[in-house]
C-alpha cells in the first residue's frame, strides 16, 4: 500500500502506520548494527554459554530453512477491477476494506486506507505469501491476499507455479484457505497447537516485494497485541524482519512448527522497522478447520454489548480487582438476554475458565459451536453466581441502535457533583421513556472528563434506575454515604449502552 503524506491522529508516534503486507513496487535496504554492544555479538556471548544446540538453542537456522522452505510458496493473484473500485492501492497493493485494519486506518484519520480508485476493465494483479499445511495442496495465506481475486497461481521453492483456488475466506482474522490440485506430496508444515514465549526465537519466510524465498530472524517481542481491528485481536509481535509481499508467509520457531502467520507491520514507510504482527497458529488453525468443512466461519454468539472492568468501574461495584467483562446491555431475544443475563453483570468465567476482559470475552465465546451450551460465572450486585446460556451463530452484521439528535429543550436541573444538567427522558422529544437525558455538559467537570456527552441517557447510578433528577441526587447521596470514591452509570449514547466510572468524592 502506498503510504500518505497526512499525520495519523490522537497518541500514534508522528509517521508510524499499520500497513497489510501485500506487494509493493519498490526495494528497501537492510541496516546492520555494530559496535561493542551490537546485537550479533549479543547473540554470540549468549549461544557461546550455549551446552548445546540440543539443550539452548541452534547457533544457526540453515537446518531449519532447509526443512521448512519447500513448503512456503508465492501467491500471485490477478483482480479484474470492473467498474471503479478501491479494492486494490495504486501499487497493486490490497486495500483495508473488508480486513480487520479498516478500522484503525479510520480511527487514525484515513477515511479510505493509502488507497486510491482504479481504470474500468483493468486488470491488477497482487503478490502476496502463503504455506502448505498438507500434502494434498491445501495452503493458508490471508483474506486480504486473495479477497476478490479471479485468478490465483502459486510458486513453490523450487520454482514451480499451480492454479489454485480459493476454498474460503474469514475477513474478521484475515485467514484465507486456498486449494491446488492435482498433487498429493507437496512438502508441508504444522500449525503449532501452542503460543510462543516473548523472547523466543523465529524465523519468518515469505516473498518480500516480490522477490521471491526469503528468510529473517528474530524473535517474539510480546503477544496479546490489539490493533482496535476486530473483537479478535490477539496478535503476536514479533521483530523478525518482514515486508509487503510477506502477507500470509508463516512464522516458525525452532523445532520448524508455524507458530502465526505475518499479516501487517507498523512502518513510517511501509517498510520493516522490526514490528510485525503475526495471528496466532492456534487461532489459524481453528479458522481452517471450519472453512476446510464448510468454506465458511461460524461463531458462537451472546448477544451481550460488553466493556473492560476499569479500576474506577470496580470501585464502583465494589469488586477486588479490575477484571472480567461488564454488561453494558443484553439485546433483546438473544441467548443472554433469554438466560437472565442483566446490564451491570460482569461475566467472570466462562466454563470455568478466567475472563480478564471483555475482549478475552468475545475470543472465547465466539471459539465455541453455535448450539453449545456454556457456563457463565458472573458477579451481580456483589454476589457470584452461574448462568447457563445455549450459545446462538452470530449474526453477520450486527443492527445499529438508532437515536435522535433531536432531544428537545425539556425541563433540566444542574447536577453539581457532576458537571451537568438533565431532564427527565419522558419530557425531552425523541429520548424514549426511560432515564434522564443530559441536556448540558460542563466541559472541565468529571461527566466531560469521563466521556459523557450532551443528548447521552443515564439509565441508572449505582445500580439503581433513575428517572427523575431527584433520584439522580438521591442515588448520588446514597453512594457518597457508602464511602464509595466513584459511581458507576449506565448511559445510552447515540450507538450504543455503556458504564462510565465519574468520581464523586
Amino acid at each position: 500500500m502506498s503510504d500518505s503524506n497526512q499525520q495519523p491522529r490522537r497518541r500514534i508516534m508522528p509517521a508510524r502506520r499499520l500497513t497489510l503486507l501485500g506487494s509493493a513496487a519498490v526495494i528497501g535496504s537492510a541496516i546492520a548494527l555494530s559496535g561493542p554492544l551490537g546485537y550479533g555479538r549479543l547473540i554470540d556471548q549468549a549461544w557461546a554459554a550455549a551446552p548445546s544446540q540440543g539443550e539452548q538453542g541452534p547457533t544457526g537456522f540453515a537446518d531449519l530453512v532447509a526443512k521448512v522452505r519447500p513448503a512456503v510458496i508465492s501467491v500471485r493473484v490477478s483482480v479484474d477491477e470492473g467498474d471503479e473500485t478501491d479494492m486494490l492501492g495504486p501499487n497493486g497493493e490490497p486495500s483495508m476494506q473488508g480486513t480487520p485494519f479498516e478500522k484503525f486506518f479510520r480511527q487514525y484519520g484515513f477515511a479510505d486506507g493509502p488507497q486510491g480508485k482504479m481504470r474500468r476493465h483493468q486488470m491488477i494483479t497482487g503478490v502476496g505469501s502463503g504455506f502448505f499445511i498438507s500434502a494434498d495442496g491445501y495452503a493458508v495465506t490471508n483474506n486480504h491476499v486473495v479477497d476478490h481475486a479471479k485468478s490465483v497461481e502459486v510458486t513453490t521453492d523450487d520454482g514451480k507455479s499451480y492454479t489454485a483456488k480459493v476454498i474460503g475466506t474469514d475477513p474478521k482474522t484475515d485467514v484465507a484457505l486456498i486449494k491446488v490440485e492435482g498433487k498429493s506430496d507437496f512438502t508441508y508444515v504444522n500449525l503449532d497447537s501452542k503460543t510462543p514465549r516473548v523472547g523466543d526465537w523465529v524465523v519468518a519466510v515469505g516473498n518480500p516485494y516480490g522477490l521471491g524465498g526469503t528468510v529473517t530472524a528474530g524473535i517474539v517481542s510480546a503477544e496479546g497485541r490489539e490493533l482496535s481491528s476486530s473483537p479478535y485481536d490477539n496478535y503476536i509481535q514479533i521483530d523478525a524482519p518482514i515486508n509487503k509481499g510477506n502477507s500470509g508467509g508463516p512464522t516458525f520457531d525452532t523445532n520448524g512448527n508455524v507458530i502465526g502467520v505475518n499479516t501487517a507491520i507498523y512502518s513510517p514507510t511501509g517498510g520493516s522497522v522490526g514490528i510485525g504482527f503475526d495471528i496466532p497458529a492456534p487461532t489459524v488453525k481453528m479458522i481452517v478447520a471450519q472453512l476446510k468443512d464448510k468454506g465458511v466461519v461460524t461463531r458462537g454468539w451472546l448477544g451481550v454489548q460488553v466493556q473492560p472492568v476499569t479500576a474506577g468501574i470496580a470501585e464502583g461495584l465494589g469488586m477486588k480487582n479490575a477484571a472480567g467483562a461488564l454488561v453494558d446491555e443484553a439485546k433483546p431475544d438473544t441467548p443472554a438476554a433469554k438466560a437472565g443475563i442483566e446490564p451491570g453483570d460482569v461475566v467472570t468465567a466462562v466454563n470455568g475458565e478466567a475472563i480478564k476482559d471483555s475482549r478475552a470475552l468475545a475470543g472465547r465465546i465466539s471459539a465455541m459451536a453455535p448450539g453449545s451450551s456454556a457456563k457463565l460465572d458472573i458477579l451481580r450486585k456483589g454476589e457470584s453466581r452461574t448462568i447457563a446460556v445455549t450459545l446462538a451463530t452470530m449474526p453477520n452484521q450486527q443492527e445499529k441502535q438508532a437515536s435522535s439528535d433531536d432531544h428537545g429543550s425539556g425541563s433540566a436541573r444542574g447536577v453539581p457533583h457532576l458537571g451537568l444538567s438533565v431532564a427527565p427522558a419522558e419530557d425531552v422529544a425523541g429520548a424514549g421513556n426511560k432515564g434522564v437525558v443530559v441536556t448540558t455538559v460542563d466541559p472541565d467537570g468529571p461527566a466531560a472528563e469521563h466521556g459523557v456527552q450532551s443528548g447521552d441517557v443515564i439509565l441508572d447510578v449505582g445500580g439503581r434506575t433513575v428517572g427523575t433528577v431527584a433520584e439522580l441526587r438521591d442515588a448520588l447521596s446514597e453512594a457518597r454515604s457508602a464511602g464509595k470514591r466513584d459511581v458507576l452509570m449506565r448511559v445510552k449514547s447515540a450507538a450504543n449502552t455503556h458504564f462510565v466510572a465519574v468520581p464523586i468524592g
